[in-house]
C-alpha cells in the first residue's frame, strides 16, 4: 500500500500569492518575473531620485557652512557614495535580491539583518516623512491647505499607486519622468541667462555659522556627515535592480548600463539636485525671506520659476505642480521600499506575514505620525544621527562584498535562506555594532569637535576594518550553517522544484531541503516556519548544562526556567508598547487645539501624568503577552511531537499492514501447494525404490524434480518464517568471542575468504538464533556480490568487523562486490524485492525486522562498482547484564 500525498500544511491568502501586489517582498525574484527591459528598470530606479530633501539638504549646509564647505561635501560624498553603491547594485542584480536579503548573506546572518531591516525602513519613513511635509507646506502656500490635513492627503494618495509595485510604479515613472525633468532642468537654464550674478553671489556665498567663505576642517565635516545619511539611498535602488533580467552575451552592455546608471549612477544626478538647492536657497534669501523659509522648496521654486515667467499667479502654479510631481514620483519608492522593509523585518520577529500592502499601508502611517511631530524641523538632527549608524551598515556590508569575497574568505554567492544561514554572523553585526558605537559616542563631543564633525565617515571606516579583521579572524565559517545544495531537492536540472508546505512551485534558487519535515520548501515558508526552531542548524548539546555553568547550580535552582529570556522578552514588550503608546499621546498632542484660553504647556502635562499612570497596565500587559507567547510555543512544541509520533505510528501501521496482507497469502499458498508438492515427493521416492528405471537420463530427471521439490519446500518454510512476528529470547552474548564461534557456518557461505577484525570487546542482549540467521543472510549476501563482479577486476574481499561507538555496538559486513544503484537501495528493505530472477527478496527485510527487535538499526552505504558496507548498530549490554554474565 502506498503512502497518500499529504496536503499542503501551510497556505497563503490572495494578497501573497498574486506577485503583482506582492512583488517577491521576502524572496528571490524570479526569472520569469524578470520581464521588463533593462531601460525600464533604470527609468524607474531613477525616477525615486526626484525627491526634493536633496534641495533641502544642500540648502541646509550651504547656509551654514558656505559655498565651499558644501561643495566640496557634495563632491566628497558623492564620490563615496558612487563607489560603496557600485557592488551593491551589481550583486542585488546579478541574484534579483533585496538589500535585506543581500545583507543576509554579505555577513549579517538570518537573524543579525533584522535591525538592519529596521535602519532601512527607518531610512523610508523618514524621507516619507520630509517629502510629505514638503508636499503639505506647498499645498497650504497654493490652496491654503491645513498642514495637518495637507499630510493626510500626501500620505493617502500614495497608497493606491504603490499598491501594485512595481508594475504600477514602472508605469508612473515612464510617463512623468519627461515632464519632469523639463520642469526641473528650464529654471536653471533661465537663472543662468538672465541672472548669472546671482550664481556668482552664491559661489561667493558664506556660512551662516561658520561666518568664513574659505575652507573650514569643522564645517567640512559636519557637512559630510549630514550628507552621509544619503548613502543608504543604494537601498530603494536595488529595491528595483532586482527586477533587471539576467545578463547574456546579447544584453550584456545594456544590463551594465542600467546597474550604473540605476546603482550608484543616482548620486550624480542627485549630487547636482543638492548643489541646486543651495543655490536657491541663497536666492530665497536674497528675495528677503527668512531661514527657515528657504530651507522649503516650495519657496525655492516659487523664487526659481520667477527667473521664467512674470505672471505670479503662473510661477505658483509651476511651482507648486513641479512639487507635487516630484513628491508622488519619490513617495511612492519610499512608501514600497518602506513595505519591504518591513516585511522582512516582521517576518522574522513574528514568523508572520499578512502581505506586503499591509506594510506599505503601516509605513505611509508611521510617516504621517512623524510629520505630525514636525519631523521637517529637525531635519539636520535626525539625519546627522540616522547617518552614524547608516555609514556602520553599509561599511560591514561593502568589507563583505569588495574585500572578503574576493578573497574567497566568504562564499562567492549571497546565501538567503533561513535553512543555510547562522542566525549572527559576527563579521557583519560586529562591524556595524563596534562602528555606531564609536561613531554615536564622537558624535555626543566625547571624543572632541573634530571627530564629532567626523563621526559619519568614522563610523565607516571602523566598520569596514572590524568588518574584514573579524571575517579573517573567523575564517568566514559564520556565513552558511550547512550546505546550500541538498539530495533532496533532486537533480540540478531541475529548474522549478515544487514547494510541499504551500503546494506552490519556485525556482531551484527560492528552494531549499527542510529536514524537519523532511521534504523540499521554499524560502518563504522557510521563514515563517515557527515549529521547527531551526532544527536544521542545532547541535545535540545540553543548553541547560552550560547555563548552570555560567549561572551556578545553586542560582539556577532558585529561578524559573529561561528567566533571563523571559525578561529580555517582557523588557522588549514593554518598549514596544510604551513606544505606541507615547507616540499616540504626541499625536494627540499635535491634534488638540487648545484655544486661547489654554495653553499646551498644561495639555502636555495631562497627557505626560496619564501616560506615567499607565505605564504599570503596560508592565502587566507586556507579561501577559510573554506568557501567552510561551503558552502558544508550548502548545506548538506539543502539536509537533504528536505529529512525529502520528507519522511513527502511521508508518508502522502501514508495515504491519502489507506483513499481515503477506502473512495472509502465505499461508494460503502454502496451504494450497503443501499436498501437492508431498504427494509429488512421495510419488518420486516410489518410482526411485521400484528400481524400473535403470537408464542414466531418468534418474537424473528424478533427483532434478526431487531438488525442486525440496526448494518449494525452503521457500514456503521462509514465507511461513517471514509472515510470523519474530520472538526473540534476550540474553547476554560476549559479541566477539560469539562470532569467531560462528565462523565455521559463516565462512562456508562462499569460495571467498571472511576477514574478521573483532575489536569490540563488549556484551550484548540478543537472540543468538536470530543474531545468527542475521550474520548468515548478510554474509551470504556479500558473497554473491563478490562473486558477479567482471572479469579482471580485483580479488574479492568480504570483511566482517565489530567495534564499540558510544553507547552502541557496531557489527559492519563489507565487500568490494558489485554495488547497488540508488533505485535498488530505495527498495533494499522491501520485503519479496529482489534483483536476482529466482531470488525470494527476504533476506535483508528479515534482516531489518530482527534488528529491529533487539532495539537497533540497519545502515547501508553502497557505491556500484565499489562495494557495499552495511552496518548493525546494537544497544551495549547494561552494567547489570554484563554483572549477570
Amino acid at each position: 500500500m502506498e503512502t497518500p500525498e499529504l496536503p499542503a500544511l501551510r497556505s497563503y491568502h490572495s494578497w501573497i500569492a498574486n506577485e503583482t501586489l506582492e512583488d517577491y517582498s521576502l524572496r528571490y525574484t524570479a526569472r520569469s518575473f524578470r520581464r521588463w527591459s533593462p531601460f525600464v528598470i533604470a527609468n524607474t530606479a531613477l525616477g525615486g531620485i526626484s525627491f526634493l530633501a536633496l534641495e533641502t539638504i544642500g540648502a541646509s549646509i550651504t547656509l551654514s557652512y558656505g559655498f565651499v564647505n558644501a561643495g566640496l561635501a557634495i563632491l566628497a560624498v558623492s564620490l563615496f557614495i558612487f563607489v560603496t553603491s557600485l557592488p551593491i547594485g551589481y550583486y542585488s542584480s546579478k541574484y534579483g535580491i533585496d538589500l535585506d536579503l543581500l545583507t543576509r548573506g554579505a555577513g549579517f546572518g538570518y537573524i543579525g539583518s533584522t535591525i538592519t531591516s529596521l535602519i532601512y525602513a527607518s531610512f523610508t519613513f523618514i524621507f516619507f516623512a520630509l517629502e510629505g511635509a514638503i508636499m503639505a507646506q506647498a499645498l497650504k502656500i497654493y490652496a491654503d491647505v491645513p498642514l495637518v490635513l495637507g499630510y493626510i492627503v500626501s500620505s493617502l494618495v500614495i497608497i493606491p499607486l504603490t499598491l501594485m509595485g512595481i508594475t504600477m510604479i514602472s508605469r508612473l515613472q515612464m510617463v512623468t519622468q519627461p515632464l519632469w525633468l523639463a520642469m526641473m532642468i528650464l529654471p536653471f537654464v533661465m537663472i543662468a541667462l538672465k541672472a548669472p550674478d546671482d550664481i556668482a553671489e552664491w559661489v561667493d556665498f558664506a556660512g551662516l555659522e561658520t561666518g568664513s567663505r574659505g575652507f573650514d576642517v569643522l564645517a567640512f565635516g559636519a557637512a559630510v556627515s549630514l550628507m552621509c545619511s544619503l548613502v543608504v539611498q543604494i537601498g530603494e535602488q536595488a529595491d528595483y535592480l532586482r527586477f533587471l533580467p539576467e545578463k547574456t552575451a546579447a544584453n550584456r552592455l545594456r544590463w551594465w548600463s542600467a546597474v550604473i546608471a540605476a546603482g550608484p549612477g543616482w548620486i550624480v544626478i542627485g549630487g547636482l539636485k543638492i548643489l541646486a538647492g543651495g543655490l536657491l536657497a541663497v536666492l530665497v534669501l536674497g528675495s528677503g525671506l527668512p531661514r527657515p523659509a528657504a530651507l522649503e522648496p516650495i519657496h525655492m521654486y516659487i523664487v526659481a520659476y520667477g527667473y521664467v515667467f512674470e505672471n505670479s499667479a503662473l510661477v505658483l502654479f509651476c511651482a507648486t505642480f513641479f512639487v507635487l510631481i516630484s513628491q508622488i514620483k519619490i513617495n511612492v519608492t519610499n512608501a514600497y521600499a518602506g513595505s519591504l522593509a518591513w516585511s522582512n523585518f516582521f517576518s522574522r520577529v513574528t514568523h508572520y506575514h499578512p502581505g506586503r500592502v499591509v506594510w506599505l499601508v503601516f509605513n505611509i502611517l508611521i510617516s504621517l505620525l512623524l510629520m505630525l511631530l514636525g519631523i521637517f524641523d529637525t531635519l539636520e538632527v535626525v539625519l546627522a544621527v540616522y547617518s552614524n549608524i547608516a555609514m556602520a551598515w553599509v561599511g560591514a556590508i561593502v568589507a563583505d562584498l569588495l574585500v572578503l569575497k574576493p578573497l574567497k574568505v566568504s562564499p562567492s554567492f549571497i546565501e538567503f535562506k533561513r535553512a543555510h544561514l547562522h542566525d549572527f554572523n559576527p563579521v557583519g553585526c560586529g562591524g556595524m555594532a563596534l562602528g555606531s558605537l564609536v561613531s554615536l559616542t564622537a558624535f555626543t563631543g566625547v571624543l572632541g569637535p573634530l571627530m564629532q564633525a567626523y563621526a559619519a565617515p568614522f563610523s565607516f571606516l571602523i566598520a569596514f576594518a572590524s568588518a574584514t579583521l573579524i571575517g579573517f579572524a573567523t575564517r568566514g565559517r559564520y556565513y552558511l550553517a550547512r550546505p546550500p545544495v541538498h539530495p533532496g531537492l533532486g537533480p540540478e536540472g531541475a529548474t522549478v522544484l515544487r514547494c510541499e508546505i504551500c503546494d506552490h512551485g519556485y525556482e531551484r534558487d527560492d528552494m531549499a531541503y527542510c529536514s524537519f519535515y523532511e521534504r523540499p520548501i521554499c524560502s518563504l515558508c522557510c521563514s515563517l516556519d515557527a515549529h521547527c526552531h531551526d532544527a536544521c542548524k542545532k547541535s545535540h548539546q545540553d543548553l541547560e548544562s552550560s547555563r548552570s555553568r555560567y549561572l551556578g547550580d545553586g542560582f539556577t535552582r532558585r529561578i524559573a526556567p529561561h528567566m533571563p529570556q523571559r525578561l529580555l522578552k517582557v523588557a522588549g514588550v514593554l518598549v514596544a508598547l510604551s513606544v505606541v503608546t507615547g507616540a499616540l499621546f504626541l499625536l494627540t498632542y499635535r491634534l488638540i487645539d487648545p484655544g486661547e484660553d489654554v495653553p499646551h504647556l498644561d495639555n502636555g502635562a495631562l497627557l505626560l501624568r496619564i501616560f506615567l499612570a499607565l505605564l504599570p497596565l503596560l508592565a502587566i500587559s507586556a507579561w501577559w503577552i510573554v506568557l501567552a507567547n510561551e503558552s502558544r510555543e508550548l502548545a506548538e512544541r506539543n502539536l509537533v511531537g504528536s505529529l512525529e509520533k502520528l507519522y511513527e505510528t502511521r508508518e508502522e501501521l502501514t508495515r504491519s499492514e502489507r506483513l499481515a496482507a503477506l502473512g495472509q497469502l502465505t499461508a494460503t499458498v502454502s496451504h494450497e501447494l503443501r499436498n501437492p508438492l508431498g504427494t509429488l515427493a512421495t510419488s518420486v521416492a516410489v518410482l526411485q525404490r521400484a528400481g524400473n528405471l535403470t537408464g542414466e537420463r531418468e534418474r537424473g530427471e528424478l533427483d532434478r524434480i526431487q531438488r525442486n521439490v525440496r526448494r518449494c519446500v525452503r521457500i514456503i518454510d521462509d514465507l511461513l518464517e517471514f509472515s510470523r512476528r519474530p520472538n526473540v529470547a534476550m540474553v547476554p552474548l560476549a559479541l566477539d568471542p560469539w562470532i569467531a564461534e560462528q565462523m565455521g557456518d559463516l565462512g562456508a557461505l562462499g569460495p571467498v575468504p571472511l576477514e574478521l577484525e573483532l575489536r569490540c570487546g563488549e556484551m550484548i542482549e540478543a537472540d543468538g538464533e536470530r543474531l545468527r540467521q542475521v550474520l548468515v543472510n548478510l554474509v551470504q549476501n556479500a558473497m554473491q556480490a563478490v562473486q558477479e563482479r567482471p572479469a579482471g577486476a580485483p580479488p574479492g574481499q568480504v570483511r566482517l568487523a565489530t567495534a564499540r561507538e558510544g553507547d552502541e555496538v557496531v557489527i559492519t559486513v563489507a565487500d568490494n562486490g558489485a554495488g547497488m544503484s540508488a533505485e535498488v537501495r530505495a527498495r533494499l528493505f522491501e520485503p519479496l524485492f529482489s534483483t536476482k530472477p529466482f531470488g525470494l527478496g527476504l533476506g535483508l527485510a528479515l534482516v531489518q525486522r530482527i534488528t529491529e527487535r533487539h532495539g537497533g538499526q540497519v545502515r547501508v552505504d553502497s557505491v556500484p562498482g565499489a562495494g557495499t558496507r552495511v552496518e548493525l548498530r546494537l544497544p551495549a549490554a547494561s552494567g547489570e547484564s554484563r554483572h549477570v554474565a
